[in-house]
């Protein structure tokens, strides 16, 4: 009898709850299509179990998300986290300095992907860099440094 503990209905209606706030319950079909198991589980115990624990809300799990993934430098599946993101209200600086901070961290090649990917979700969202930085566009405050 295959084991079943972390394909819960339960589990899985949540996940898809989850899904459908990101905007993301259509992605994963291949998963579905080859292995349902595979599926069940990554909505379920991923999307399910994990993204719904207490402490965290839905976008700070999203930003800290972007940010593991720019670290990683994943070569693909960064895309939806960023079209997921805007949609929870993660703005495109807050997007940006996560981008930065972690580009300080991991290299300057990191945050060049990461850029590169942030475009790519946001031509996939029908919008462009110039649309947002022409409505969002303020330059940076420094912090004054004590004397």
């Amino acid at each position: 009898m295959p084991r079943t503990h972390w394909s819960s209905k339960k589990s899985f209606e949540e996940g898809m709850k989850v899904l459908r706030i990101l905007g993301r319950e259509k992605r994963m079909m291949d998963q579905k299509e080859f292995y349902p198991d595979l599926y069940k589980l990554t909505v379920g115990y991923l999307w399910g179990d994990i993204w719904t624990r207490p402490h965290l809300t839905l976008k700070e799990r999203q930003l800290i998300t972007i940010a593991v993934n720019i670290a990683m430098a994943r070569p693909s599946g960064n895309v939806p986290h960023y079209n997921s993101a805007r949609r929870v209200g993660i703005t495109h600086e807050q997007i940006m300095e996560t981008i930065i901070l972690v580009g300080a961290y991991c290299g300057w090649p990191v945050m060049a992907h990461a850029v590169k990917q942030y475009g790519e979700a946001l031509k996939e969202a029908g919008t462009s860099v110039a649309a947002i930085t022409r409505k969002t566009r303020k330059p940076a405050r420094r912090a004054k440094k004590k004397r």
